[in-house]
């Protein structure tokens, strides 16, 4: 019987696809489940956007594109950019895929080569597509841990320790996901005088929540001096204008934007050809149902990360941006007798109803640092009281 590869066999994979399997299967079932599991806006997709779609099929554009996408979009996407980043981006700069996520793994792979001992940085916990990316392509993966003292930054001195000349990419998320850490100007600033040292480390920027910036402006690291050339700058539709199964997503690097171009090319051939005009309007058009779609994700913060902090043994950090918040659950783990965070979420799936995904959806738990779960409140208000009242029953009926 031929076998699988060990690459194949090893992957990882999104774990919040698999939860999300477990809560239609207990739907199915007739279960009234409350998911804060997914990262998916609860919102439909605005109308103006629908509109380019249908407009896009019925003038006939259905076919291949140029593989780098259609020069509507790159343009589109140059300019916003260009005035959000305070860089003179350039339509050539600009390569669009299938959603963001491809640009994980053509970042990885333009930058590293297979068994050459090439280090790639990443903060952990993190979307678990990073480090399975990076070990798939053959580099050497290297944990920036992110501690709660430090309201989940990584430790300066623990970058320094760990970049060496065999590092040649760090992985940066602002806002991140899963925490919702916003990163400020000083830190990016911190951060780019240790890469100085180091001229062979590009930086991989993913920047698809920066339009969820709740209280301070979002800046960009690709914006501070000397940083524009050497950073990928990752941006998308998907969480800023409820597009997440429209896949569209766009990355930004002048040298690397042939590249890239390769290698969609060698893999999709080219993003979907009426998701691209859809992509043009959402970013040229009206904004009025996106902006109140992000100013709802600011109210939901404060609301969710208000009732956590209520409810005993949780301890919840107000995150920057994004729609996650990461609370502590070392002490209802404790007084509940739930092993780890993962014990406990089980327990909230099928005895309180309630979705979330554990700290280890998202790496393999930071030492030290205790246990913790992520909430998605991209949920309505309502949703959110539901699920934690729910929460603030079952921790009644269980010691906490």
């Amino acid at each position: 019987m031929p076998t699988v590869s060990d690459r194949t066999r090893n992957l990882g994979t999104e774990h919040a696809f698999v939860v999300l399997a477990e809560v239609n299967t207990l739907i199915a079932e007739g279960k009234q489940i409350l998911s804060f599991a997914i990262g998916q806006p609860d919102f439909i997709t605005p109308g103006n956007i629908m509109d380019a779609a249908k407009r896009a099929m019925d003038d006939g554009h259905t076919g291949y594109t140029a593989s780098a996408g259609i020069p509507e979009l790159r343009k589109a996407a140059a300019e916003y950019l260009s005035a959000t980043r305070g860089i003179d981006y350039t339509p050539e700069d600009i390569t669009v895929a299938n959603g963001a996520k491809p640009f994980i793994m053509y970042s990885v792979l333009a930058v590293t080569d297979h068994g050459a001992g090439h280090e790639v940085l990443y903060p952990t916990p993190c979307f678990s597509i990073y480090e399975s990316q990076i070990i798939a392509s053959g580099a050497v993966p290297v944990a920036l841990p992110l501690l709660e003292r430090e309201a989940f930054g990584f430790d300066l001195a623990d970058l320094k320790a760990k970049i060496n000349a065999n590092t040649r990419l760090l992985m940066l998320n602002s806002p991140h996901n899963p925490t919702g850490r916003t990163l400020t100007r000083e830190e990016l600033g911190a951060i780019a005088e240790v890469l100085a040292d180091y001229p062979e480390c590009w930086v991989f920027s993913d920047e698809v929540y920066s339009q969820m910036v709740h209280d301070e402006p979002f800046v960009s690291i690709a914006s501070l001096p000397g940083m524009e050339e050497r950073t990928i700058v990752l941006d998308g539709l998907s969480k800023s204008y409820a597009m997440t199964g429209w896949r569209l997503g766009y990355a930004a690097n002048r040298l690397l934007a042939p590249y890239f171009t390769t290698w969609v090319a060698n893999t999709d051939s080219c993003a979907n050809h009426i998701t691209q005009w859809a992509g043009v309007e959402a970013i040229t058009g009206d904004q009025s149902e996106h902006r109140a779609m992000m100013d709802s994700f600011t109210r939901r913060r404060n609301l969710i990360v208000e009732g956590l902090n209520t409810l005993p043994g949780i301890h919840c950090l107000r995150p920057g941006g994004a729609f996650y918040v990461w609370p502590n659950v070392s002490e209802l783990c404790q007084r509940t007798g739930c092993a780890d965070a993962e014990a406990l979420r089980k327990r909230w799936l099928y005895e309180a109803n309630v979705a979330v995904l554990a700290d280890s959806h998202f790496g393999p738990p930071v030492p030290g640092e205790g246990q913790h779960v992520r909430f998605s409140y991209a949920a309505s208000e309502d949703n959110i009281n539901q699920g934690l009242e729910k929460l603030r029953q079952w921790i009644g009926e269980n010691g906490g």
